[in-house]
């Protein structure tokens, strides 16, 4: 099985697999210091725990080996400041990806979700199959809408979806992005998504 880099340097800014324990202390506390931020979209910020925590980074090495769901911790000049991940969803064709992102709120407007989406684009469509990325959000939450826009995704659809966080409204934006879409994109622009 083809699988995306385990680190991707940025230029200041690196994307790495989580490691485990290791990172433990650090990812948590930054949690702990975004919850406010994450509250309204993250319906996993209500059972934020330590226990939780733990848990989800016990379960990288296993997801990350089957394909499931490549997770990186972002990480802004030494220290990590959120959390990305590219999945492959039970409910979508395999020749599609989703990308997904958060971040601290000291490191919001600063253009690291962009790159770090950009980065994401790219690793999806190394993978064999992939025809297109994914972005899915609440149409209110206008900062992670505004990532996809920048790189040349387009509204595929809207869908209803089940209010699981205070401030969704129970409809789900998703972004679509294809192979053809991001070489016209890449042609027109002079960039990479």
């Amino acid at each position: 099985m083809d699988l995306p880099q385990q680190v991707i340097e940025l230029d200041g800014l690196t994307l790495r697999r989580f490691n485990g324990e290791a990172d433990l202390p650090e990812f948590f506390r930054v949690i702990e210091e975004s919850l406010e931020h994450l509250r309204p979209w993250m319906p996993w910020v209500a059972e934020h725990s330590l226990a939780r925590t733990t848990d989800f980074l016990a379960q990288r090495p296993e997801r990350w080996a089957s394909g499931e769901e490549f997770t990186y911790a972002i990480v802004l000049d030494g220290a990590i400041v959120g959390a990305c991940g590219l999945f492959r969803r039970d409910d979508a064709p395999d020749n599609g990806r989703e990308i997904g992102y958060w971040l601290h709120p000291g490191a919001t407007g600063r253009g690291v979700a962009t790159r770090t989406a950009r980065a994401l684009v790219e690793q999806a469509f190394r993978l064999p199959g992939v025809d297109f990325v994914e972005v899915i959000h609440d149409p209110a939450n206008r900062a992670s809408g505004a990532v996809p826009a920048r790189l040349g995704f387009t509204e595929h659809r809207r869908r209803p979806a089940e209010r699981l966080a205070p401030a969704e409204t129970g409809e789900d934006q998703i972004w679509r992005l294809t192979r053809r879409q991001l070489e016209a994109f890449i042609a027109e622009t002079g960039t990479s998504s």
